[in-house]
């Protein structure tokens, strides 16, 4: 990364960062774990059933399983030939007061599979309802957009990851979320109405 862009990536993410309490703290902590987002995924599914029936459900959640796997697995390979360091082991952002709110994991960090995985899952089931024949989804749209927004900007007030990070990853989700969500709309309109 030119040493320009990364000193801009750099501030702008101490910025962000330093935008902390002791309720945006928590908050921001509860949006990072991924662990507390269970019961939300067995919404989605109950939402998927309930909406286009079991079939075209199932194509849709494999498109979504599709989508976090190739997510994971581009971010774990790009993270390993940029080995960009995480904020939270960068001096120049330690030394600057970057607020940490939970542990710092694995060195490298580019780019965010947390804001990747939030958007190719919103992506995928938003798709995955607009092709499925779901009449009201616009709702649940907004939500899962605005949910994957929250996922991936606490990752900059965790301190895990730069912005620069974050929005990689989150064109990196949309894209895989917009490849599979479509190779999902062709198996959709060749599966039988009656689901």
């Amino acid at each position: 990364m030119p040493e320009n862009l990364q000193h801009i990536d750099e501030n702008a993410t101490l910025a962000i960062n330093s935008w902390n309490s002791p309720i945006g703290d928590q908050f921001w902590y509860f949006m990072s774990n991924s662990k507390v987002w269970i019961p939300f995924y067995a919404i989605i599914l109950i939402m998927l059933f309930a909406k286009i029936g079991w079939k075209k459900s199932i194509i849709v959640i494999i498109s979504i399983v599709l989508a976090f796997a190739a997510c994971d697995q581009t971010a774990n390979l790009i993270k390993h030939l940029a080995e960009r360091l995480r904020p939270c082991y960068n001096h120049y952002m330690v030394d600057g007061g970057l607020h940490i709110l939970e542990g710092r994991g694995g060195r490298f960090g580019f780019f965010s599979a947390h804001a990747a995985n939030a958007f190719s899952l919103a992506v995928t089931t938003i798709l995955g309802l607009k092709n499925g024949g779901a009449k009201k989804y616009k709702g649940a749209a907004i939500f899962l957009i605005i949910w994957a927004i929250l996922v991936s900007v606490s990752r900059i007030f965790v301190g895990k990851h730069f912005l620069g990070d974050v929005m990689v990853g989150t064109i990196i989700g949309i894209g895989y979320g917009f490849l599979f969500g479509s190779i999902a709309k062709w198996f959709i309109t060749h599966t039988p109405e009656k689901a």
